[in-house]
């Protein structure tokens, strides 16, 4: 099975958000403090960047 560009970046997507959802949890759940800010807008941004990545399958 090889992997093209495309699958390339449809993984990498999934992995952002996933990453994001993770830290955003954290950000509400383990660090109730100013630290659980800085979590999610990280978060906030991994949503960002795998909206990115996934509005390039088919361009690059």
């Amino acid at each position: 099975m090889g992997m093209n560009k495309n699958t390339v970046l449809a993984w990498a997507t999934f992995i952002m958000i996933l990453m994001g959802i993770i830290l955003i949890c954290l950000g509400i759940y383990r660090y109730a403090d100013v630290a659980g800010w800085g979590f999610s807008a990280v978060g906030v941004g991994f949503f960002a960047i795998a909206w990115v990545f996934n509005a390039l399958k088919g361009r690059v």
